[in-house]
């Protein structure tokens, strides 16, 4: 069975939310068709990377620097695509190399101060998305991201749109438009809010609360505040006072099909003078510890089947979407701690990492939201206070907002 179909199979929509965009590599380790070309460390392109199969095939171009790339050839189907990328040099002269898949030959060479790539295809395609991942997650590169594809350009779903493949992005980088619209901008996105602990589990304690009810209340506020707008759906991994295992909050949201994963959270400390709010992402222990859930095929999480028949091309797989997951991840904490840094006050390292359970879910983006500590007096005032919860929440709602605008614009079309 063809690595989409599978995909389509194991994971529903979310393949058109990310996992089509990253599985054409996972052809690399499967059939060991990877093309490499190397370049001198001053010129803008680096390396060229191949994969993928006649359907659907994948180039990396690797670049020193941000770009902003433009389609010249058509968009209709054809046996060749070209792009361009503004400034980027080809220092010592032409590039070329074989393809792999449906792209029979690549060459890059300079036009009008441009770096322009040539896609000789093997049969009629088009590019499907085109994308840049900027530096990060241990590497120094920028890596420009063309797939070329079979498949006509299908029409934009509303719910999935919002989440394909990577989105981490630098906001002096503008896409150039390509063939697929913009996401339909009053589309519902899936919002599942976590309220922290519950029934039995009732978390931290202050001078007069209990985290637990703290939590309920703040996501009880986000919920309306979201809701009210009509852009979202949310989904409650708890509506009222019970205990919900952390695991199960994980399925909740991978269920759901989750465009964000927000868990909240009171923080607690020995010294009452301690105050803050805290953003986590999933921390790189975190990144292994699904890794060995899903291959040592661990109880802990829900079954996750990946496509592939050696583990080499499934850990490819896994990885690639686990690091689109958690660029997006951080992408939105750090709006989160921007909307929010003028109603509540922040400690001074505010976005951290951890192998929370409830951030490992592979595909969803997720953050822990610590809204303070309810230890300090008046940390816990702001949290028990339904005004001032309700100007914090508004500040979350408000991150989520620019999150899927900032999303929308730079979506791959």
């Amino acid at each position: 069975m063809p690595i989409a179909a599978e995909l389509r199979r194991v994971f529903g929509g979310r393949i058109a939310r990310g996992l089509l965009a990253v599985s054409v590599l996972a052809a690399v380790g499967a059939a060991s068709a990877a093309v490499v070309a190397g370049h001198t460390p001053e010129a803008g392109v680096l390396k060229v990377r191949v994969g993928g199969d006649q359907s659907q095939t994948r180039v990396v171009i690797e670049l020193d620097r941000a770009v902003t790339g433009k389609l010249l050839s058509a968009e209709t189907p054809s046996k060749q695509v070209v792009v361009a990328l503004p400034k980027v040099d080809v220092a010592g002269g032409d590039m070329s190399g074989p393809g792999a898949g449906l792209v029979k030959g690549w060459s890059i060479d300079q036009a009008a101060g441009a770096a322009r790539i040539k896609l000789d295809l093997v049969k009629s395609g088009q590019i499907k998305r085109r994308f840049l991942l900027p530096a990060g997650d241990g590497l120094n590169v920028y890596r420009y991201v063309i797939d070329v594809s079979t498949d006509a350009v299908a029409p934009v779903s509303p719910v999935n749109a919002s989440a394909r493949a990577s989105k981490a992005v630098l906001k002096t980088v503008d896409y150039a438009p390509t063939a697929t619209p913009l996401p339909d901008p009053g589309a519902p996105k899936v919002i599942v809010i976590d309220a922290g602990h519950g029934g039995k589990d009732s978390g931290a304690l202050g001078a007069s609360k209990h985290e637990k009810d703290l939590t309920l209340a703040a996501a009880h506020a986000l919920r309306d505040r979201l809701m009210k707008s009509g852009r979202y759906k949310v989904v409650m991994t708890r509506d009222t006072d019970v205990f919900v295992p952390l695991e199960q909050r994980v399925q909740i949201a991978r269920r759901a099909n989750a465009d964000l994963f927000i868990s909240l959270h009171a923080d607690s400390g020995g010294d009452p003078a301690i105050r803050g709010a805290t953003v986590y992402t999933l921390s790189e222990k975190g990144t292994d510890r699904v890794a060995r859930g899903v291959f040592g095929k661990s109880d802990w999480f829900m079954n996750v089947a990946l496509p592939g028949q050696d583990a080499a091309t499934q850990r490819i797989l896994l990885d690639l979407t686990q690091r689109e997951t958690k660029n997006r991840s951080s992408v939105f904490a750090e709006t989160v701690l921007s909307k929010i840094a003028d109603k509540v006050e922040l400690l001074r390292r505010s976005h951290r990492d951890a192998g929370f359970m409830v951030l490992l879910a592979p595909e969803v983006p997720a953050v822990l939201l610590e809204m303070g500590f309810v230890t300090n007096p008046e940390d816990e005032r702001v949290l028990a206070d339904p005004e001032r919860r309700k100007a914090f929440m508004g500040g979350l709602a408000d991150a989520i907002d620019a999150y899927f605008v900032q999303e929308a614009k730079y979506a791959m079309r």
